[in-house]
């Protein structure tokens, strides 16, 4: 406990200080000594921070029902049950800024890499790629793959259908999404490089406004990826109008992250400050050693956006490795429609010429193959390739790099993922240290066992949020973990607009996360990432314990939080 001495030796000095002053012991900050009524739960004797940036004081809470009822100092027979807190830290539960999990809750609620991270709510639905609204031209097909790869069958077509799936399957933590742009544009447009025609675009407007005002916080852009790329600003401007006016975030996945980094955050920059729009840069990232400089000139355009008046926050991951699918690194014109289409063109001898120029290219900016590694595949005929690199793969079988992903994509079926390593230490750091940058998982609710725990996914998954407190936090000191836990808590929650969560105080939700400050760490590693993070003791979702003492207790308390549309 040596890291702790001195902050929890003030608050012991400052509590007897009070008690001198009359104030019965209660401790810096707190708002009631004692409380004869009954409560279902009381946590006893932890470091309380309360998500809004003050320091950490030693305190009581009393939850009944879903509700924190008092913080004080209140007597253990005051509780239905008890949680001894002694020496450790209470602060509201994570919010993660940035997911992508939809189908992996109704193959397993209990959301377990999530949950045990002490995320007590998701924003989903990001990068342009929500589960709704379904394009009538894919639905047949997206349905065959959801029961062949999670065993799930598809009974939606929009949100309000897939949220009352959610609703009727149960959840451990707290769900809100976003709706994707790109989604939107495949079931309007459809899936090739064209402007849409101005009923088109009347349809896309429609589904943006239907999708918030039936609980949508916002919409999302992924614009490295088809079909979402092909949509010029004029039409996401369109977009986010309509978005705007009902109250959406505007979170965007920026058309580059490497090469045309400034570029793009000024067009991002300028969506919202053209629309009034609040705005989000998703995973913000500095991609490949010859951009690396660049982070000062990109920071200093998102602190001169906030001094205008844009209402801009980021999110970010605490690690130097990126993930998404492995056809990233093929052009976006080859990945315009159909998978059929695209394979199609994978296999055209004619493009081949064109498609390995391409491959050269992107090599340049990694520096070598070795940087990918193959994460996941469907086929067993592949297996063998998960955890190893694109140079790897490709000496094994004989092949050139681009071969060797031309043909897994077309083997997979273009389901093929991959991590990248293209990040520098020292930017993340400073990223992850700015004020106006919360936390983001980038990953999905999976768990090391079943449907879920196939592949070696990105670490992300299991230990963003432990991998802050732990390493970045504790051990190289950024920021204070007042700053942090803010960044992580308050912050999205204001952001995203979700009422009385995302900071301790009596009357709100009581989400919260208990952890150990000295030893609380991810696990998760790049050969073996299915690991659960450890110091998280306790979490809690809506008043019910979901982690006790580190283990799932199987409760599935969480709820749908809905866009609260008052127009």
């Amino acid at each position: 406990m040596k890291k702790n001495i001195t902050r929890r030796d003030f608050l012991k000095k400052s509590s007897k200080a009070v008690a001198a002053a009359g104030l019965g012991g209660c401790g810096v900050l707190l708002k009631g000594c004692t409380s004869k009524q009954d409560f279902d739960l009381v946590i006893k004797d932890g470091y309380i921070f309360d998500g809004l940036g003050n320091e950490a004081f030693k305190a009581d809470i009393g939850i009944s029902g879903s509700f924190i009822q008092e913080i004080g100092k209140i007597s253990s027979s005051s509780g239905k049950s008890v949680v001894d807190a002694n020496n450790l830290a209470v602060c509201p539960g994570f919010i993660d800024a940035h997911d992508h999990t939809d189908m992996q809750l109704l193959v397993n609620p209990k959301a377990e890499s999530s949950i045990r991270q002490g995320i007590t709510t998701l924003v989903s639905g990001n990068c342009g790629g929500s589960p709704f609204p379904i394009a009538e031209k894919i639905y047949e097909e997206m349905k065959e793959d959801l029961k062949a790869f999670y065993q799930i069958d598809l009974t939606w077509k929009d949100i309000k259908g897939f949220f009352a799936k959610l609703e009727e399957k149960g959840m451990a933590l707290n769900y809100s999404s976003l709706v994707g742009q790109g989604t939107i544009r495949g079931a309007a447009v459809g899936f090739n490089d064209r402007p849409p025609k101005e009923e088109e675009l009347e349809k896309m407007k429609k589904m943006v406004a239907e999708s918030i005002k039936n609980g949508a916080v916002g919409l999302s852009t992924g614009l490295e990826y088809a079909p979402g790329s092909y949509a010029k600003n004029d039409e996401i401007e369109e977009l986010c109008r309509v978005a705007a006016y009902y109250g959406g975030v505007y979170a965007t996945h920026m058309r580059n992250e490497g090469d045309y980094l400034l570029e793009s955050l000024d067009e991002a920059i300028e969506v919202a400050r053209k629309t009034g729009i609040s705005l989000q840069i998703s995973h913000f990232k500095i991609a490949y050693p010859r951009n690396w400089h660049k982070i000062d000139a990109a920071l200093a355009r998102v602190e001169k956006a906030k001094e205008e008046g844009i209402s801009i926050f980021c999110d970010r991951y605490s690690y130097i490795a990126g993930s998404t699918g492995l056809s990233y690194y093929f052009p976006l014109w080859a990945r315009q429609g159909t998978t059929d289409e695209f394979l199609a063109r994978l296999k055209d001898p004619a493009l081949d010429d064109k498609l390995r120029a391409h491959s050269a290219e992107e090599e340049l900016k990694l520096g070598s193959w070795d940087k990918v590694v193959i994460s996941s595949v469907v086929s067993e005929k592949n297996r063998q390739f998960e955890g190893k690199s694109v140079l790897q793969g490709a000496k094994e079988k004989g092949k050139s790099p681009y071969e060797f992903m031309r043909d897994i994509l077309i083997e997979e079926r273009n389901r093929v993922g991959m991590v990248t390593f293209m990040m520098k230490e020292e930017n993340l750091k400073k990223i992850l240290a700015h004020p106006l940058v919360g936390v983001g998982c980038d990953g999905s609710a999976i768990a090391p066992y079943g449907i879920l725990g196939r592949g070696k996914p990105h670490p992300r998954h299991y230990g963003t949020f432990p991998r802050v407190l732990g390493k970045y936090i504790r051990e190289e000191k950024i920021v204070p973990m007042p700053e942090m836990i803010k960044k992580m808590t308050s912050l999205p929650a204001r952001k995203f607009g979700f009422t009385k969560r995302g900071s301790l105080e009596k009357g709100y939700f009581a989400d919260l996360v208990i952890f150990d400050e000295d030893r609380v760490i991810d696990k998760a590693t790049w050969t073996d990432p299915h690991q659960y993070p450890v110091g998280i003791e306790y979490v809690l979702v809506n008043g019910k314990i979901v982690i006790k003492s580190g283990e799932h207790t199987g409760s599935l308390p969480g709820k749908v939080l809905r866009k609260e549309v008052k127009v």
